[in-house]
């Protein structure tokens, strides 16, 4: 019987090892490991890739949406209290950034097709102390339309990409600077480069990427010790760098980002098309619209038995995310109101293998055990 893993982080850099282990080298015999050439080449990358000016490399992606909305306090643009809004079934890191600022998460329920958040509910969320709202690109489909850009502009809201699951990826419609590419699609956003990402580095990394000359400068100050030159100190800042090693590993698989991004999306149409139990549905496959399938995410009823029925033929499943932020013990006193989409999608939500080296012709022969079930 064939075995698909779920994930396996070996075989996912396996094409690219001697390179890595190449650019680790040169690092290794360089002698700077933080703040030295790795790092700029990549900031610059990182830039082009999402059409906008700066981009500051942080620690993780949990440490870049922090520093954004710390950076946006110490301007004096969000004050604590503030609201934030934010789907209500990302992962936990998203809500965390906002509560660890002082700021209130204001919990928004997603569309049950894309697993984003729904901007028809948007507005009625909003009150004095909205400020922000925060769409999270899950699973790497893009998430700014439209009507949430026009919610955004008449509110005077920011609009804080979590741009974690998506890097790579073209909306559909143009966004605030009038690019299509996620992260340059608002004011800011922050990435993460956590291993099992379509851009993962063999540890942790992220990066905070905007057009804002002013707040870039303060996220770097603020991610060096709140230092804008040495031992001089503005701000009460953080150690939050990402630092040499990591940024030679990223620039590595940079290079292969789009091949990565291709082979993503020929499995996720391979699924999608060849997926016919009415049991099992599939995520939409959006025109007009470039997903990355940092997972590609179904919705199944008694899910344990489905995950069972797949493990017993050999596939490994995961579930991305089963307990959402107001089902955590740390949130369990946050004010929300319904969230029932969120809800459902916590009880059903499975994710399929989809990174290297899986192919679309494994896709069909999965979709097939689907199919059985």
């Amino acid at each position: 019987m064939k075995q698909y893993p779920f994930l396996d982080l070996a075989l996912v850099n396996a094409p690219y090892s001697d390179e890595l282990k190449a650019a680790a080298c040169e690092v290794i015999d360089r002698g700077r490991y933080l703040h030295s050439t790795e790092t700029e080449l990549f900031e610059h990358e990182i830039a082009a890739l999402c059409q906008v000016r700066h981009c500051v490399s942080v620690s993780n992606g949990l440490d870049a949406l922090r520093l954004i909305l710390r950076a946006y306090k110490e301007l004096g643009i969000l004050r604590d209290g503030d609201e934030v809004i934010v789907p209500a079934n990302t992962y936990v890191a998203s809500v965390l950034a906002i509560s660890d600022n002082n700021l209130v998460p204001v919990l928004c329920d997603p569309r049950e097709d894309t697993y984003n958040l729904d901007s028809s509910l948007v507005e009625r969320l909003i009150t004095p102390h909205t400020r922000a709202v925060m769409p999270v690109h899950l699973y790497g489909t893009p998430c700014c339309d439209e009507l949430l850009l026009d919610i955004a502009r008449r509110h005077g809201l920011l609009i804080i990409e979590d741009n974690a699951q998506a890097i790579g990826a073209v909306n559909d419609t143009p966004g605030l600077n009038g690019t299509r590419i996620t992260g340059g699609l608002g004011n800011v956003a922050g990435i993460s480069f956590y291993p099992t990402k379509n851009l993962g580095a063999l540890g942790d990394g992220g990066a905070v990427v905007t057009n804002d000359d002013s707040l870039a400068a303060t996220v770097r100050a603020l991610a060096n010790y709140g230092s804008d030159r040495r031992y001089h100190n503005i701000y009460r800042g953080y150690n939050c760098r990402l630092d040499e090693i990591q940024a030679a590993m990223l620039r590595v698989k940079l290079r292969h980002l789009q091949e990565e991004n291709d082979q993503r999306n020929a499995v996720a149409l391979a699924y999608s098309e060849s997926i016919s139990n009415p049991r099992v549905k599939t995520p939409a496959i959006i025109e007009g619209m470039r997903q990355t399938w940092h997972q590609y995410v179904v919705q199944v009823e008694e899910r344990d038995a489905f995950r069972e029925f797949m493990k017993q033929n050999g596939v490994g499943t995961d579930i991305h995310y089963a307990t959402p932020a107001h089902w955590q013990p740390c949130y369990k006193d946050l004010p929300h109101g319904p969230l029932p989409v969120t809800e459902r999608l916590a009880n059903a939500v499975v994710s399929l293998p989809i990174a290297h080296p899986i192919t679309p012709d494994d896709a069909r022969y999965i979709a097939g055990i689907i199919n059985r079930y």
